[in-house]
């Protein structure tokens, strides 16, 4: 039995899998996303259409683990004081709009349908909730998350995810459902929330910290990963066990390790499993859509999605403009955040259990939320010109051409903070530059932070890391790593990865000199040369030469350097050229080099 449903599971995988390489690769290619592209592969292999894969219901509550963790990443990226700073997008901007839509759509379903009040807000409320998982990432994708505009989009999802308790409140209040009367008021629960919060809070500061510094001081990057998962896990677990939200409880810890010097090895770390659940929860939401809800009831299902979509982009798009968004802007996000959202799969359940909505009610709006997320590719594409604002929310503030640093947007990347990094950082810094420093060393990470500066923890030499890190986002990537750890074909991968950045090496020595010389980084400083030439020039200047025998004496050693240099890069030999450095004056003595 157990060799059968192992099978079975691996067969389930490989169709899962294969189905959405397919309808993902379609999809980008036609410029319409991922998201799309999974659902569509979902409704392919559900039972609906070929029925190769069952029990979609367990895979969107074992794929829900892609919206903490996204959640998690999310909260990584703010930390407490710019969270601070966004409190007005957050609870006015974003209560605003819960309230407004709705309202609005329960009013509207009372006054087109036979339900009764009570069920009408039981489905017109989830409904104000937009995609949290669908809009995250098209966001993130665009570059354009960190941006006034995206700030604003997510103040409203974040607040979305923190009103799921009170609505989860409000269908407990209106219950039919014998059984739902000895549970938690609202009172209650609001105060589990504040005390989860702070418990979490605590754990962060008092054992998870302490807990990532230790990992980081044995250097296993496996165990990284399985610490980063252990707390995403556990915080949405705790919540799950107050039956608050599980996505609040991995914010709330992403947001207490965001100024941390891990934050970028720990978005590193689950990134990729954030990705594959995400996927994974969007196939089981094509899986679970009723087909034949759609066709028994096309024009209602239509009729309504129809609906949800112009009222929420038309009161978002009020909105914005209250909040002195430009009107292309206020549109833009409006259409955006046009869709239902996961949560409401949720709470219709609750409602179901609540005895207020059948589930064939539950069905057709369930439908209606996959039909309005299906939609968003196709309207942001749609409407791509109208949106279009050159001197709009979308763009940061900049200076000239180039974007200007941002939070944690770099404009300059240093990887190694030894005392070569640290010179070319603090100098970067007294021209006015962000600089991002990343740094494997933890002592050395504490000792910064004891004279106030802010170094992150990783492996520099991972692209995976360096795009966590912000080099997407930098205009100078610099290498002062100690030793001979660049390698050319990892050039040429950032290059490649990062083609706005100019990139500059620090060689070790001149073996690590020859092996970069192919390699496409803008320039190679070798460690001690310049100080050495130098120390040269001013001994030579204190037995008296004039200042142009000193000038000749360091021209005739720079060129004679550079010769030889070009023919050990051009043949791979140390002993290039090695004649260059005997008697290159013609008196019989051998310099030392």
């Amino acid at each position: 039995m157990e060799e059968h449903g192992g099978a079975l599971m691996l067969r389930d995988g490989l169709l899962m899998l294969g189905f959405a390489l397919g309808f993902v690769l379609l999809f980008r290619r036609l410029g319409l996303g991922a998201t799309l592209g999974y659902l569509l592969a979902g409704v392919t292999i559900g039972p609906e259409v070929l029925g190769l894969v069952g029990g979609a219901e367990q895979k969107v509550a074992f794929a829900e683990l892609g919206i903490v963790m996204l959640l998690f990443i999310v909260g990584l990226e703010l930390n407490p004081a710019r969270l601070w700073s966004m409190r007005k997008e957050i609870f006015v901007l974003g209560g605003a709009q819960v309230v407004a839509c709705g309202l609005a759509i329960s009013a509207t379903i009372l006054a087109l349908s036979g339900f009764t009040t009570e069920a009408a807000l039981a489905i017109g409320l989830p409904l104000a909730l937009s995609s949290t998982a669908q809009v995250l990432p098209m966001l993130q994708s665009a570059g354009r998350l960190k941006t006034p505009f995206g700030e604003r989009a997510f103040a409203i999802l974040l607040f979305q995810d923190l009103s799921i308790i009170p609505l989860i409140t409000i269908v407990s209040a209106m219950s039919r459902n014998p059984d739902d009367a000895g549970g938690p008021t609202g009172w209650m629960m609001a105060l589990m929330t504040l005390a989860a919060i702070a418990g979490l809070i605590a754990a962060g500061r008092f054992l998870i910290r302490p807990l990532f510094r230790l990992i980081a001081r044995l250097g296993e990057r496996e165990m990284f990963v399985v610490s980063a998962l252990f707390t995403v896990v556990a915080s949405a677990a705790i919540m799950q066990m107050l039956g608050l939200s599980l996505a609040l409880g991995a914010f709330i810890a992403g947001v207490m390790l965001a100024d941390t010097p891990y934050r970028h090895e720990l978005e590193a770390a689950v990134e990729p499993f954030r990705s594959i659940l995400l996927g994974l929860f969007f196939l089981a939401v094509g899986m679970m859509l009723d087909l034949s809800a759609i066709a028994q009831r096309p024009l209602e299902v239509a009729g309504f999605a129809v609906l949800l979509i112009a009222t929420k982009t038309a009161l978002i798009t009020l909105l914005g403009r209250a909040m002195k968004m430009t009107w292309r802007g206020a549109v833009a996000l409006g259409l955006l955040l046009s869709q239902g959202g996961e949560f409401a799969f949720v709470l219709y359940t609750a409602a179901q259990n609540a005895l207020l909505i059948t589930d064939e009610a539950a069905s057709v709006f369930g439908a209606v939320v996959t039909v309005s997320m299906a939609t968003t590719p196709f309207l942001m594409k749609l409407t791509r010109g109208l949106r279009s604002d050159p001197e709009g929310d979308d763009k940061p503030a900049g200076v000239g051409e180039r974007p200007a640093p941002r939070d944690l947007s770099a404009s300059a990347l240093v990887i190694g903070h030894g005392r070569f990094g640290q010179t070319v950082a603090r100098t970067l810094g007294m021209a006015g530059l962000t600089v991002t420093l990343v740094d494997r060393d933890v002592e050395r990470i504490d000792i910064s932070g004891e004279f106030g500066t802010k170094v992150y923890f990783g492996d520099g030499v991972r692209l995976d890391l360096l795009r966590q890190a912000g080099a997407a986002d930098a205009q100078l990537i610099m290498f002062c790593i100690d030793g001979d750890q660049i390698e050319p074909d990892y050039m040429a991968a950032v290059q490649e990865a990062f083609p706005q950045a100019a990139i500059y090496v620090r060689g070790y020595d001149r073996r690590s000199v020859m092996k970069l010389g192919r390699a496409p980084q803008r320039y190679v400083i070798r460690e001690v040369h310049e100080s050495a030439i130098r120390m040269a020039l001013l001994g030579l200047d204190a037995l008296g030469l004039s200042e142009a025998d000193i000038d000749r004496a360091e021209e005739s050693y720079r060129r004679e350097d550079r010769t030889r240099l070009r023919r050990q890069i051009d043949t791979g030999e140390l002993r290039a050229a090695h004649f260059r450095m005997a008697d290159p004056d013609g008196s019989g003595r051998t310099p030392v080099a």
